[in-house]
């Protein structure tokens, strides 16, 4: 008696799992060509080795970034990456013991995007036990699996747990013997193409009596340059004023400073690049961050664009005077 009812069962089983699939065919033919199944890197490995590196690599390189999801979950986001019409072209994920019993779902997870043809890779990030210790040590945390033992222990759990995915991942990097600069350079190497990574700049200009900036990765100092707040006609505009620009760099000096601080800019872009470095604050001051200040900042801005690199403008203190 009880046969016949799990025979029924499966019939309604495989009915269900049929009208799902159905479902699914229906979805990929009303999106059309226009549901691009978007380019997907799953990031994994040891913890202490460098996941979090990998994830703000990637992110600088354009790619939509999600740390620490449950893997059941990447399907559905891989889905809602194909509805946005190309704005979400390139998805990597973080996925780790941290996510405990979620762990265990990584497997099926991967099984589903590989039916549903999603481009995938896995990058697993490996690193020595001594590496790993002396990380764990420096920064004074506990192994996520260490639980009452040692560091050593939670290490050896997360290996055993993590050989099948290692066994598994299209590339593996051992960072034992990596610094920051030198892992995001190679991920560089994988992911960003024939295309040279970004620098994106910050050019503000500023006041000195109103403090230096907190952010700034450099400073220049135009108070060499003679005050138009001394000059009448020029006192009530601002550095965006073209007369004022013309009195500033008609002044001498300010052109062979604009010059030789540009090309210094131009090789340390150079050098930012291949260190792996993204984002560059350049803090450009006068006294009041009204008329010297903003016009130089205008002008350098101007020559960063034309080296290639995405510079953004900002006149801190101007008009606060």
């Amino acid at each position: 008696m009880q046969e016949p009812e799990r025979s029924e069962r499966s019939e309604r089983d495989s009915e269900r799992d049929g009208a799902q699939v159905s479902t699914g065919t229906m979805r990929e033919a009303d999106q059309g060509e226009s549901a691009a199944i978007p380019e997907l890197v799953i990031i994994s490995g040891m913890s202490g080795a460098g996941r979090s590196t990998a994830a703000k690599c990637l992110e600088d390189l354009g790619w939509f970034v999600v740390d620490n999801i449950p893997p059941e979950l990447i399907p559905p986001m891989v889905e809602l990456g194909a509805r946005s019409q190309g704005n979400v072209a390139k998805i990597a994920v973080v996925v780790d013991v941290r996510g405990r019993r979620f762990f265990a779902n990584l497997k099926a997870s991967l099984a589903t995007l590989d039916a549903q043809n999603v481009k995938r890779r896995i990058v697993f990030l490996e690193s020595s036990d001594e590496a790993l210790v002396r990380r764990f040590e420096s920064v004074r945390r506990p192994h996520p699996l260490q639980g009452d033992g040692r560091i050593v222990d939670g290490i050896a759990a997360e290996r055993d747990l993590l050989r099948e995915l290692r066994g598994d991942a299209d590339l593996v990097i051992d960072t034992s013997s990596l610094n920051v600069h030198e892992l995001r350079a190679k991920l560089d190497a994988q992911f960003a193409g024939e295309e040279v990574p970004e620098l994106r700049a910050t050019v503000m200009s500023f006041g000195f009596k109103y403090g230096l900036p907190v952010d700034a990765d450099m400073v220049v100092d135009c108070r060499f340059i003679p005050n138009p707040h001394w000059v009448p006609e020029l006192r009530p505009f601002t550095g965006l004023n073209e007369e004022v620009s013309n009195y500033v760099f008609n002044q001498p000096g300010s052109k062979e400073f604009l010059d030789g601080y540009a090309e210094l800019l131009r090789l340390v872009a150079e050098g930012y690049r291949r260190e792996g470095k993204r984002y560059v604050t350049i803090a450009v001051g006068c006294t009041g961050g009204k008329h010297r200040s903003v016009a130089m900042s205008e002008k350098l801005a101007r020559r960063l664009v034309s080296e290639g690199v995405e510079t953004v403008v900002v006149h801190r203190d101007m008009g606060r005077e």
